[in-house]
Formats: structure tokens, C-alpha cells, sequence
């Protein structure tokens, strides 16, 4: 009899084997006993082959883990579009349409702060532009272009862009300007004859808007808003 072991716990594990077999940590140690007994000049190709086993399955379990964790993002992120996009047909009015931009549709898609900005020929909306905490920016034409490309030699044609920032513009977004890291700029086809638009979401996170992300669900959003647009300038 092994005086190492205690007779209870021996019988224990004769009872229920289970106990060792279903502990990892356990195994690991019972494993490594048992190749340090056969010596260095015996190679245990079964051993390697459940440790390569268990790389592999550990591997697995991540990329398991990590498809869920993307599954379940992308379903949240496709129930808040689908909010935001009912709230916007809601409105009966173009004053109440500007509000939901104002209240609701922020809260809905949890932003920190939203622009909607237009180009005009029009001298008298230019000073529009220059009140601070306006949700409607009136610009000069070319503006968009020109912001939406700032800093980027490639993919400004995008419907929509995802981009870190070291702080807003206050000309767009006013007094939150500041405290912005990120933003999603959202190009806006108002109808035949008429300056190009567009839509912009600031968030203080930096990592709420990057590159990484994908872009259909708000590429989505953007076709649906661009259409209530064109309603309202009818």
C-alpha cells in the first residue's frame, strides 16, 4: 500500500473516478507525473497529442466565444437601427422631425452629438452656420466633400465614413465639440438638383466609431433618412 495516500481519499477516488477525470488540473498534473517517471529518453506521443488536442480546443472555444460575442453585438446594433428608423417616421411635421433629431433619435442610437448639415447657394443661410447648438448647419458648397475627406487619401466616396477624432469641430457640433473622440459621417442624397447633405453622430467614446467597424446597418439608416429629407424639402 502507498503510505502517501490516504486510505479515505483512495477510496473516494476508486468510487468516483469521475472526480479526477473531469478536473483539467488534476489530469495535467497526473500527466506530467507520469512522463517525468518514464524518463527524458522516452517520448510519450500520446501525451503530445492531447496537449496539441487541447491547444486546438482551447482555440475553439475562443473563436465560439468571440462569433457569439459578434452575433449578439450585431443584433443589439440592428434592434437600435430599427428604433431609430420607426422613430424617424413618426414625426407629421418638419419642426417635430428636427426635434426627434434633437431628443429621441440621440438617446436611441446613444451618441453624444448629431449635425445635420446642408449645402446651400444661398448668402443669407451663411451666418446659419455660426450659431453654436443648432441641430441644421447651412455651409457653403463643396463643404461636405472637403470634410468628409479631411485627412484621408482613400475611401471618402464611402456612404459612410467611421473615423477617430481628436476633438469635434465647433463649427458642427458647437459646445460638445470638445469632448468628442469619434465619428460617424453619414453622406446624404437629397434628390435630383438640389447640394449633397449630410449626417454626422459624435461620440466621446474613441472607440464608439473606428475604421473596423462595419458600416451596413448605418449605411442603412442613412438611405432611410436621406428619404425623409427628400420629403420634407418637397
Amino acid at each position: 500500500m502507498n503510505a502517501g495516500l490516504d486510505d479515505s481519499l483512495r477510496k473516494k477516488i476508486i468510487e468516483k473516478p469521475g472526480m479526477v477525470l473531469d478536473d483539467p488540473n488534476v489530469m495535467r498534473a497526473l500527466v506530467a507525473a507520469n512522463e517525468r517517471a518514464m524518463g527524458a529518453n522516452i517520448v510519450d506521443l500520446r501525451g503530445i497529442a492531447m496537449d496539441r488536442l487541447e491547444t486546438r480546443l482551447d482555440r475553439l472555444e475562443d473563436t465560439h466565444r468571440s462569433v457569439i460575442a459578434a452575433a449578439y453585438e450585431n443584433l443589439a446594433g440592428a434592434n437600435q437601427i430599427q428604433r431609430a428608423v420607426l422613430r424617424l417616421l413618426d414625426p407629421e411635421s418638419f419642426a417635430t422631425f428636427m426635434e426627434v433629431l434633437r431628443g429621441d433619435l440621440q438617446d436611441i442610437l446613444r451618441v453624444d452629438g448629431m449635425a445635420l448639415i446642408l449645402e446651400t447657394t444661398q448668402q443669407e443661410a451663411g451666418a446659419a452656420v455660426e450659431r453654436v447648438g443648432d441641430l441644421l448647419k447651412f455651409t457653403e458648397a463643396g463643404f461636405i466633400e472637403s470634410y468628409v475627406s479631411a485627412k484621408r487619401s482613400y475611401g471618402s466616396d464611402r456612404p459612410v465614413i467611421l473615423r477617430q477624432i481628436g476633438a469635434g469641430l465647433p463649427r458642427i457640433y458647437g459646445e460638445r465639440a470638445a469632448n468628442l473622440r469619434s465619428e460617424a459621417c453619414l453622406r446624404l442624397d437629397l434628390g435630383p438638383g438640389r447640394l449633397p447633405g449630410l449626417l454626422v453622430f459624435g461620440a466621446d467614446d474613441p472607440d464608439q466609431f473606428t475604421p473596423q467597424h462595419g458600416i451596413d446597418l448605418l449605411a442603412f439608416f442613412g438611405g432611410v433618412f436621406e428619404r425623409c429629407m427628400r420629403r420634407w424639402l418637397a
